[in-house]
């Protein structure tokens, strides 16, 4: 459900990053994939597509994507509660993760 802003969370667009790392044949993926493979997953509000104030080359969502690992430390993180786990230029799914993920299904 979008925020106030009508923008997708970052904890929508984490589960989703779960569920797609979760699918995943070796459980990682770079930001890149994932920004390619969101948008078959959700319905992008226009609030969402508006270009990102921070990151002029990102829509709103796509910089949203990468908080999650600029985020890493908030409370309710995927990262945080040890569902993800940072590599370079992307994330990969923890064994917490993929219980996770399968209990969300």
């Amino acid at each position: 459900m979008p925020d106030a802003m009508n923008r997708t969370t970052e904890g929508e667009l984490s589960a989703i990053v779960l569920q797609i790392l979760a699918e995943s044949a070796d459980g990682q993926a770079t930001f890149g994939m994932l920004v390619d493979a969101i948008p078959a997953r959700i319905n992008l509000t226009a609030a969402d597509l508006v270009q990102s104030d921070t990151r002029p080359a990102e829509a709103v969502w796509e910089q949203r994507v990468r908080n999650i690992k600029s985020h890493k430390d908030a409370e309710g993180n995927y990262i945080a509660e040890g569902y993800l786990e940072e590599i370079p230029g992307g994330l990969r799914i923890t064994e917490i993760g993929r219980v996770h993920a399968t209990n969300a299904a």
